[in-house]
């Protein structure tokens, strides 16, 4: 069994981050995390990636192409559309290691997992390779301060997760740029009463868009559709905390064998004997 995180959100969340503090932290901890950027148009990112879509192709062969032609929005789709008519190549990069853990840092165009079938069609075929699968969307959470933005971004999150249909982990990152007031602000945004949010809100709607947002809020409320992990980038804590709520999403772990100890139970008259094994019994443990 292989694990994997498909790391997406709209572009300007994160992506990139999570995934190089998170391959930093996996390596404290003595864990192999490998990182594999599906971002065509991607220009920089701090870490050194496994596999890297764009030595299959890059946005500018889209754009660039004469007979293409191709805007970078357009570009971007035909970029992955064509990965997956290529999956052999990423199934190549990837190899066939066992309990390997990989996270796959997404494109941030939205579309791509909201209504068009591309990236679920990938996670198919990497489900297909075995790979235990978790979604991991990220929000960044100066945008989700306000009761109308944190709908209309839990409807994002929820389209996601309806879309591409795998365990799913919605995450508020950039905890560490809050402010205090925006920090205590956000608390009443992690475990929501929509409907409270709402009638706090400062937004002006016109009563017809309050009534429909008001029913937005009841379906995410009643059904308990969404809920939000904080990340602080700058809290060691709250890096290992997220990642464990995602290795338990994915059951990371729980198919390893359980490590036993051969234990010779000492003389029970040799007192020096006996507390020199357990010494090195628990040393071993």
């Amino acid at each position: 069994m292989r694990y994997a995180q498909l790391v997406m959100g709209p572009a300007g969340s994160g992506k990139s981050t999570y995934c190089s503090a998170m391959q930093k932290h996996a390596q404290t901890a003595k864990r192999t995390v490998h990182v594999v950027n599906l971002d065509p148009a991607a220009e920089y990112f701090d870490y050194q990636p496994t596999v890297d879509v764009r030595d299959l192709i890059h946005l500018d062969d889209a754009m660039e192409d004469e007979e293409l032609r191709f805007g970078p929005n357009g570009g971007l789709v035909f970029c992955i559309e064509y990965l997956m008519k290529n999956m052999s190549w990423l199934e190549e990069q990837l190899g066939e290691g066992d309990d390997d853990y990989f996270l796959f840092d997404c494109p941030g165009q939205i579309e791509l997992y909201t209504h068009m079938d591309a990236m679920k069609n990938i996670v198919d075929a990497l489900q297909a390779l075995n790979f235990r699968m978790c979604g991991v969307f990220l929000v960044d959470s100066s945008f989700m301060v306000e009761g109308s933005k944190f709908i209309s971004g839990t409807m994002a999150a929820l389209s996601v997760m309806v879309n591409i249909s795998i365990p799913h982990v919605n995450v508020l990152t950039k905890m560490d740029l809050l402010n205090a007031e925006s920090r205590n602000q956000l608390e009443r945004f992690v475990d929501p009463d929509t409907r409270r949010l709402m009638d706090s809100d400062g937004s002006r709607f016109s009563e017809r868009y309050r009534r429909l947002t008001a029913a937005l809020a009841r379906v995410v409320d009643e059904y308990g559709l969404v809920q939000y992990h904080t990340l602080d980038l700058h809290d060691e804590l709250s890096i290992g905390q997220l990642l464990a709520v995602v290795d338990n999403a994915i059951q990371y772990g729980e198919d390893e064998d359980v490590r036993t100890h051969e234990f010779e139970m000492p003389d029970p008259d040799d007192g020096e004997a006996a507390d020199e094994q357990l010494s090195r019994y628990l040393q071993e443990l």
